[in-house]
């Protein structure tokens, strides 16, 4: 019983120091971030920092949002991403950031849950359709 206390001690410890992990999905991006909470604020997406790898501000901004919601910078965000395109990609670092926090502090869920960052995006790209050209676009008609 008292190895047991002593084992859950340890692995309390290991993940303070590994940092809280979760996973974030949108289109066809699926991230994985792992969130230290004594940090200096540093942002790396896929062994990068975030500015060089999205180079548009905008999709560095949709990253830092979780984080400006509750109004602490102190964390360091370690995230790998794959597949999808560069706003997919952002989507789902937003998304998972968010669930780490959770695991962080369960009181920042409301603040969260009220913005939305909680909601996975289902939105994908429609299945192109047989004697189409596209989903719905259908090539020109001809009367004769």
């Amino acid at each position: 019983m008292i190895e047991l206390k002593k084992e859950i001690e340890n692995n309390k410890e290991n993940s303070l120091k590994k940092g809280f992990y979760a996973t974030g999905k949108r289109k066809n991006a699926i991230a994985k971030v792992w969130i230290k909470s004594s940090g200096t604020g540093k942002i790396l997406v896929n062994k990068q920092d975030s500015e060089k790898y999205f180079k548009r501000s905008l999709l560095n901004m949709i990253i830092k949002q979780p984080l400006d919601v509750i109004k602490n910078n102190n964390f360091d965000v370690f995230a790998s991403v794959k597949g999808g395109g560069l706003s997919g990609q952002a989507g789902a670092i937003k998304l998972a950031i968010s669930k780490a926090l959770i695991s962080i502090d369960p009181q920042f869920r409301i603040l969260l849950k009220q913005k939305g960052y909680l909601t996975r995006d289902s939105r994908v790209v429609e299945r192109k359709k047989y004697g189409r050209k596209k989903a719905r676009k259908s090539f020109q008609f001809s009367k004769r």
